[in-house]
């Protein structure tokens, strides 16, 4: 019945079933097995008709379909479907890599040192790079979070120009379709009775979001009108802020009281935006006054259409001309001179820029040295199976074939890499953020999860530039003549001339770093050498602003109440306020004259508000004279100034300017009671300029900002700050505080960006210093190893012990000689990066340098030393013997 059905017409067979059928199965038995469908179509369709036939051949096709795909993924991807069988779904090539990869895991599994700490070396250097990858992406790739932020640029001085030049200058800039200013302006904002609370902000003109092309989430952007007399107070708040507010769409059109100040919100900025860094959570305008000339103010405009910085000189001649013509500068301020326009990202991110460069140039010379020390351990691996890679090669296997394994293996390491460091990105993500002098960035930064993903792609490269050191090593060497060589001891076995020279570079690169952070020791050590002209140590200080709305004689009151409370506190000595302290800028200026001297001589004089106490509390030193007591009364006109030495040695030379008096500033005459040490006012390395200080209470306590200092007997005086801000919040609960600190920390700020690129580049040294140790002590294993029967020789002739250990250090050591030259070079070439942070250091410092050399010498002979003293007291007959 079989045959006469094998008669039947099968040409009527479905065709899409059959079709299935055929993709599915594998090549070598496809034709027998459609040969037996056919078959059993043909003796169904004859027992019981076209219809049944076709709907079992359905029910196959479908039915099998899971099955056919299941065995085609597994015999295909994994590879171990014979090659004699015609079927190679994915490919041959695919296949081999697959097969490579199940190899490499045995191995890896089967030498977990090995293993580990190839992983980790790898992932120390794959993380660090990623983290600050993560960081640098957003302040120096990342688009600004303005439409118009190609366009838009800064006006030279910022922070110096009036609202007298804006107004004059308004809608007459040229080579600018629109020009803005801002400045910061914090403000207070307060719930009932509680506490006021502080809101970082900056108050800027009506054009500044139309400058920038920033458009608001919800509601309206600034306008015209907003900025004038008489307008309504408005402002415009952060996404942040608006959702602490309660998020809903109605804020717009909701007043809140701001400085005492009812305010209309405007508008919301989306989730994003920032300007002119990420704390800033408000913006108010405020009228402008045509006369107003507090230099406190910044430009910024955006070029008009068709223009570029390159096409802007003449433009910026006439504005200068403009300047001149109307207005008449000091030495101080002058705006005629040094004019330029900066792009806006260079003008906020500028600055952070050098930071994550350096940091970043140093993190890929850390990723530079663990692909040394990975690749010296990879070929070291490949010099251990010399034997059997030379027995495979004799059995058939291609150079090609050989290399693939290495390359997969390389892969698999750097996987695991990759997770690793991944993992030790996100973990030191935020302590790298907040390491790095980048200001609020550091704080208000996240990790990026897509940071996985450039993990990934950094272990590729690097496993990529690993694997180049032992395939190099093994298309160079003769792996045939290995075997004839194996009973020699292997005592010229390949790999030496490569293992050094990774020692080389990796010593090299350590040197950058380890070089670069002595620079900055140094630096950092002479910027703390510099006498600030105050006794830091054992002051706290508490910062707070107050409310625009009140007066000067309540602030001042609630100031001398608030001192009184501080005073009482258990381990205060004495406590005072400014309005500004030492070491945070110098700011507020204005020019005085001598009473009595001939002509009308302008002495430009910075100027400070204080207390009584405040030179006592900063430990400030009187040179002449007094500091103010109990005689110094208000009065309705004038009263008492202390002068600084540069005050009385630039306009009192060769006489005592005590019972001297001065004219302006104040409105008044102001007698001089006594004469201060120099006080670094401004900054840390600032030429000492001419300062005076004025008597709260006979000056109004100028503007909203306050700083409370406070000397204490404590050890540590940032122990008494949470009793000193309760104490402010109880006393003077219309006060925001706005900050928390110590006269240390202040000092360690004003040592500037150096000290945080110190510790974390000497954190880096320290990681590049043990790296490095590892590789030296690495290759000189191998090269001991290597040389084992010739040092057992030697030993077994009568060569002393001393002389082996000597040998084998003095190996070691010229290769660390050799390194540290090339990173003297190196260092030299690359210094530049690290000059913005160099105070009284040169980027080719001896001292800096014979440091760092010391240091890699001493360890590169530790590290030496080791394998030397075991090759030592190995027993020459045992050696001998295994040969």
């Amino acid at each position: 019945m079989r045959d006469d059905a094998r008669e039947f017409d099968t040409e009527a067979l479905p065709r899409l079933p059959l079709a299935l059928l055929r993709r599915l199965l594998p090549r070598a038995e496809r034709d027998e097995v459609l040969a037996d469908v056919r078959a059993e179509y043909a003796e169904i369709a004859a027992a019981q008709g076209l219809t049944a036939a076709r709907r079992w051949l359905w029910r196959q096709a479908l039915g099998s379909a899971p099955a056919l795909l299941g065995w085609n993924w597994w015999r295909g991807w994994t590879g171990f479907e014979p090659r004699a069988n015609a079927y190679r779904p994915g490919g041959s090539m695919l296949k081999t890599w697959i097969s490579d990869a199940r190899y490499a895991m045995r191995r890896l599994r089967a030498r977990p040192t090995y293993t580990t700490l190839s992983v980790l070396t790898l992932a120390l250097g794959i993380g660090g790079t990623t983290a600050v990858f993560g960081i640098a992406r957003p302040l120096l790739f990342d688009p600004l979070p303005y439409a118009h932020a190609n366009e838009v640029v800064s006006f030279w001085l910022p922070g110096w120009w009036n609202e007298e030049e804006f107004m004059y200058l308004r809608g007459r800039i040229p080579g600018f379709s629109a020009v803005g200013m801002w400045r910061p302006g914090d403000v207070t904002m307060r719930d009932g009775d509680a506490p006021a609370r502080l809101l970082p902000g900056n108050i800027v003109s009506a054009e500044l979001f139309d400058v920038l092309g920033a458009r608001p989430l919800l509601g309206r952007s600034f306008r015209q009108g907003d900025d004038v007399q008489g307008a309504e107070p408005v402002a415009m708040i952060s996404y942040g802020l608006w959702q602490e507010l309660g998020g809903s769409s109605n804020i717009v059109g909701r007043r809140i009281t701001l400085d005492g100040t009812p305010r209309t919100v405007i508008g919301v900025m989306p989730r994003g935006f920032w300007f002119p860094d990420p704390t800033a959570r408000i913006w108010t305008t405020r009228p402008l006054d045509p006369q107003g000339r507090n230099g406190s103010w910044e430009l910024i405009g955006r070029l008009a259409p068709g223009q570029t910085l390159e096409t802007m000189q003449p433009n910026l001649e006439r504005l200068v001309s403009m300047i001149h013509e109307r207005f008449q500068y000091g030495p101080k301020g002058d705006k005629t001179k040094d004019a330029k326009f900066t792009p806006i990202r260079e003008r906020l991110l500028g600055q952070m820029q050098p930071a994550i460069v350096a940091t970043f140039v140093a993190m890929g010379f850390i990723l530079l040295i663990a692909c040394a020390n990975v690749a010296a351990l990879m070929l070291g691996q490949v010099e251990g199976r010399s034997t059997e890679l030379a027995v495979r090669s004799a059995l058939g296997a291609s150079r090609g074939r050989l290399t693939q394994q290495l390359v997969v293996e390389a892969l698999v390491v750097g996987i695991g890499a990759a997770i690793v460091g991944a993992a030790l990105a996100a973990a030191g993500f935020r302590i790298l953020a907040e390491a790095l002098p980048i200001g609020a960035w550091g704080t208000s930064s996240g990790f990026d999860w897509t940071m996985f993903a450039v993990a990934l792609l950094i272990a590729i490269a690097a496993v990529l530039l690993v694997v180049l050191v032992p395939t190099t090593s093994l298309w160079r060497g003769d792996l045939r003549g290995t075997i004839g060589s194996a009973r020699t001891g292997g005592i010229q076995g390949r790999g030496g001339r490569l293992e050094r020279g990774l020692v080389v570079a990796e010593v090299a690169l350590a040197m950058l770093i380890v070089s670069g952070a002595a620079l900055l020791v140094r630096s950092v050590s002479k910027l703390y050498a510099i006498d600030p002209g105050i006794d830091a140590n054992g002051v706290a200080v508490v910062d707070v602003m107050s409310s625009r709305d009140m007066t000067s004689l309540q602030r001042r009151l609630k100031i001398e109440e608030t001192i009184a409370a501080l005073d009482a506190l258990p381990g205060v000595k004495s406590s005072a306020a400014a309005m500004k302290l030492p070491l945070r800028g110098s700011g507020d200026s204005f020019n005085v004259q001598v009473e009595g001297r001939a002509g009308d001589e302008q002495i430009f004089s910075y100027f400070r508000v204080v207390t009584r106490d405040y030179f006592t509390t900063m430990g400030i030193r009187v040179r002449d004279g007094r500091f103010f007591d109990g005689s110094d009364q208000p009065a309705d006109s004038g009263g008492s100034v202390i002068i600084n030495e540069a005050f009385a040695k630039k306009h009192f030379p060769g006489e005592n300017p005590v019972g001297r008096r001065l004219v302006g500033g104040f409105s008044g005459t102001w007698q001089v009671v006594g004469v201060v040490n120099d006080v670094a006012e401004g900054g840390l390395t600032d030429d000492a300029e001419a300062s005076s200080y004025y008597l709260a209470g006979q000056v109004p306590m100028f503007g909203q900002h306050a700083s409370f200092a406070i000397r204490t007997s404590r050890a540590d005086p940032a122990t008494i700050l949470d009793d000193a801000r309760r104490t402010v919040n109880r006393v003077a609960p219309a006060f925001a505080i706005q900050e928390t600190t110590t006269m240390p920390r202040i000092l360690d700020l004003a040592v500037g960006p150096a000290r945080q690129m110190m510790l974390l580049l000497s954190l880096l040294s320290a990681l590049a210093m043990v790296l490095g140790a590892i590789g030296i002590y690495g290759v000189i294993s191998h090269f001991a190893a290597r040389r084992k029967r010739d040092w057992a020789i030697r030993v077994a002739l009568g060569l002393p012990t001393s002389r082996v250990i000597r040998q084998i250090v003095g190996q070691g050591t010229a290769l660390v000689a050799v390194g540290v030259m090339m990173g003297v070079l190196g260092t030299v070439a690359l210094a530049r990066l690290l000059t913005s942070f160099l105070y009284g250091v040169g980027t080719v410092d001896p001292i800096a340098f014979a440091s760092a050399s010391v240091v890699l010498l001493l360890i590169g002979v530790v590290a030496a030393f080791i394998p030397a003293r075991r090759a030592s007291t190995v027993d020459p007959a045992l050696v001998l013997r295994e040969q």
